[in-house]
């Protein structure tokens, strides 16, 4: 598939279409000083180059086509890129004798970097870190999401401590991502039946190194304006359009698999929401090998892996079995093809067949329709273990058919530039693809200066990151010149900086520190000690006692002597989270445990030479020795 930009470059400047398009620049930042060298305040403010080049006056383009230093360093990232892609990567080199077929990576959010905001938090975090790491490590796999008209929200903090959620309209045009073409050149699309019409979905593709991402797109003039919504909004609020959009991800999803002619192998279902992609293989199955229903979700179970992030029963989502019979033109002919009842149907998706009136649970589904099924951290596998067994009655828990595997991070995309150079030094350039055992020797001869040095240079970068976002975010809620001046003084790039980011929910406890506010006031103001906050996160905009939570913080923050030490950045999102991640010094979580399932923030902290203070919960729990 050619890429495509909706205006002539001069012919010196055309590899800026590939190199913008492909998402591999938001790890390898090689190219981060071309960008900025196009568009120093366009760079800043959109961390987007195929926003970039749409952009840029003609004159500004002549401009870089006849510098001949620009021109230089377009030719080099364009070699190593070119190099990157015919690389077999260590799956190639070490594990190719497998001879599997592709991996299909299902999930509901996909979260690649701030120019294509299609995800909400950790699950969509995890994502692209599954999918950046794939590329670099040359592993067989694509992914398969949803494109959001809207995607997840935007956060404000008004000037009396309340969220306000903003929903910006993502302008395919100005994403890095393309139409799928067929071989005919038309674009493809993807139909489902729905009562009385055909929805038709649009197909995207994302590149991300050497792995392809499928978005599917319901906003196309063939659908009425109500199913031109089913992808509007990440999460949709109600029922039947979370509905509607895990039926477009898992049953769109295997049918765009087939479309494209992808030799599949595995199916990965990130969370229950691509379950239904178990069903429709196995139809897929039937029709192909002429089985029973039975046979062809026992052969294919073989091929489908669920991984659950849910370390409670309430998180998993159940819908009403109405739902099935509403949107029964699918699902008849699914039931006519396979030969089963509604209720047979229905009972997959039960802990009890015979209860008409228990909801369908998609995590259910996923269990029953996957050969493996993991938890996200060791002490997560013992919970699910837990949450699974009524599918498994009699079975002693420790046989409940759920293992663990930690989730990780996709290092290149969290270390700042002052620590890619500190293990680089120690450790190697290829440090992180392949093996990493031999990397425990030389990280411990890194000595005590060395690593203190890091921790400085990081912590001034993200203080002087911080205020600078502070005066946008005090400027934005109409506070006073002087206001939005005095945000230059705001932290101390030489006290000990404590970080606090992430979701605002409850059972997160994100006010824990507020417990005792005297005494972390004069934490806060010992001169001879010096201390420092910085916290960000969203509460779900139906989440009242979040949001209670975060205009807490607020007022607390407004407190004269306070102010200055404490602050708050709004819209914490992939960007806020790596200048974060890099300059703290000491990561806090405060999770009731065992309600949190992994978490990988901390994760990011090690590699950039941070330290943790955290309950032992999820990852950490294994992590702390």
């Amino acid at each position: 598939m050619s890429a495509t930009l909706p205006r002539s470059l001069p012919q010196s400047l055309e590899a800026l279409t590939d190199l913008a398009l492909d998402l591999r620049w938001t790890w390898s930042h090689g190219a981060d000083a071309l960008w900025n060298m196009m568009d120093q305040e366009g760079w800043r403010r959109t961390g987007n180059p195929w926003t970039l080049l749409q952009n840029l006056s003609s004159q500004r383009l002549q401009e870089l086509a006849d510098d001949a230093k620009f021109c230089q360093e377009l030719k080099r990232l364009t070699k190593e890129r070119a190099t990157y892609q015919s690389e077999k990567g260590w799956y190639g080199e070490v594990q190719a004798n497998l001879g599997i077929g592709q991996v299909a990576y299902f999930s509901m959010e996909f979260g690649l970097g701030e120019a294509l905001p299609i995800y909400a938090g950790g699950l969509g975090i995890l994502a692209g870190d599954y999918l950046k790491t794939a590329s670099d490590l040359g592993l067989p796999v694509m992914g398969v999401g949803l494109l959001y008209q809207e995607g997840y929200f935007r956060q404000m903090i008004d000037a009396a401590g309340q969220q306000l959620a903003i929903y910006p309209y993502n302008e395919p045009s100005t994403l890095p991502i393309q139409p799928m073409r067929t071989t005919t050149g038309e674009w493809l699309h993807i139909p489902l039946n729905l009562p009385g019409r055909q929805l038709m979905l649009r197909v995207w593709q994302v590149n991300v190194g050497r792995v392809h991402l499928y978005l599917l797109d319901s906003n196309d003039p063939l659908n009425s304006p109500r199913d031109r919504g089913i992808t509007n909004k990440l999460y949709g609020s109600g029922k039947e359009l979370r509905f509607l959009q895990e039926m477009v991800l898992g049953i769109g999803g295997w049918r765009l698999l087939e479309a494209i002619d992808a030799n599949i192998s595995v199916c990965h279902l990130n969370e229950g929401h691509a379950a239904f992609v178990i069903l429709e293989r196995a139809r897929h199955c039937m029709e192909q090998t002429s089985c029973s229903f039975q046979q062809a979700l026992w052969t294919t179970r073989a091929g489908n892996v669920f991984t659950t992030h849910t370390p409670v029963e309430a998180g998993f989502d159940t819908f009403p079995a109405q739902f099935i019979d509403k949107y029964f033109p699918i699902f008849h002919d699914f039931l006519t093809r396979t030969g089963l009842s509604l209720q047979q149907l229905l009972a997959l998706g039960r802990k009890n067949a015979d209860d008409p009136m228990e909801a369908f649970n998609m995590a259910y589904l996923a269990m029953r329709g996957c050969a493996r099924s993991n938890g996200v951290s060791r002490l997560h596998g013992k919970v699910s273990r837990h949450l699974f067994s009524p599918l498994y009655p009699r079975w002693p828990i420790n046989e409940v058919p759920v293992s663990h595997v930690t989730n990780g991070i996709h290092v290149p995309s969290w270390d700042s530039a002052w620590a890619d150079q500190l293990w680089t030094d120690a450790c190697g350039k290829q440090r992180w693809l392949g093996s990493t055992e031999s990397l425990h020797q030389a990280i411990q001869s890194i000595d005590d200066s060395t690593l203190w040095k890091l921790c400085a240079n990081e912590r001034e970068d993200l203080i002087h990151y911080a205020r600078q976002r502070l005066a946008i975010q005090l400027g934005q809620t109409g506070a006073t010149p002087e206001q939005v001046k005095s945000a230059s003084q705001v932290l101390d790039p030489n006290a000990l900086t404590l970080g606090f980011a992430r979701r605002f929910a409850s059972y997160k406890r994100p006010n824990l520190l507020l417990h005792d506010k005297a005494r972390l006031s004069r934490l806060l103001s010992d001169s001879n000690k010096p201390v420092q906050l910085i916290i960000a996160g969203k509460a779900h905009p139906s989440d009242a006692e979040g949001q209670r939570l975060i205009q807490e913080w607020i007022l607390f923050i407004n407190q004269p002597g306070i102010r200055g030490h404490v602050v708050f950045l709004e819209d914490y999102d992939i960007a806020l989270a790596q200048h974060l991640v890099q300059g703290i010094d000491v990561w806090i979580n405060t999770p009731r445990r065992p309600w949190e399932a992994s978490g990988t923030s901390g994760m990011k902290i090690l590699a950039n030479g941070g330290l943790n203070l955290s309950e032992l919960d999820g990852w950490w729990a294994e992590a702390c020795t």
